[in-house]
């Protein structure tokens, strides 16, 4: 298997995505402390090369982030490939049933589980989360409604949030 690394600039500073002619299977924030580990348990975990550069889903990708960036995009259309533990995809994939614009709360998180002391598994596998953004764990909230808890920092999640809620809601909800 071969992942083709791309690095390219956001609003947010540089992000480096893997993906392969599956999908993308990492979008991270090039600051983010984990992302050396990250790549290096993919690469081991598939047995994989990785060549520098794009495929057709790496520009795909920088597409469809330069529209959500522009406001242009609320809906990411690409295959992505979620690696984790059960629990992990499990979380992973109830976080891309968050609407964009809206957010939810860690215990209304934990609730849809059935479990509300789940709280802290449901958070530590939401920082688990290898594709930022696109898998939107952004949008998970304090209970109080206040931003806690984002691998990129709070900045980039109050950012993000903004950008959402100005096309889809009252505007800066989540100003200083």
């Amino acid at each position: 298997m071969t992942f083709y690394q791309s690095s390219f600039k956001t609003p947010l500073g540089q992000m480096t995505c893997l993906a392969t002619d599956e999908g993308i299977y990492l979008l991270e924030f090039k600051s983010r402390k984990e992302l050396k580990k990250e790549i290096e348990a993919l690469k081991k975990k598939f047995d994989a090369t990785i060549e520098k550069g794009d495929n057709k889903y790496t520009k795909m990708l920088k597409t469809q982030l330069k529209e959500y960036f522009n406001q242009k995009r609320q809906k990411f259309t690409l295959p992505l490939k979620l690696d984790g533990t059960d629990f992990q995809l499990k979380v992973w994939s109830e976080l891309l049933l968050v609407p964009y614009g809206e957010t939810r709360t860690y215990l209304e998180q934990a609730k849809s589980f059935g479990d509300e002391k789940a709280i802290r598994a449901m958070a530590s596998a939401n920082g688990k989360n290898k594709i930022a953004i696109l898998v939107p764990c952004h949008r998970i909230i304090g209970s109080d409604g206040s931003l806690t808890g984002y691998a990129g920092g709070l900045e980039k999640k109050r950012f993000l949030l903004n950008l959402e809620r100005e096309v889809a809601g009252p505007k800066d909800l989540f100003s200083k």
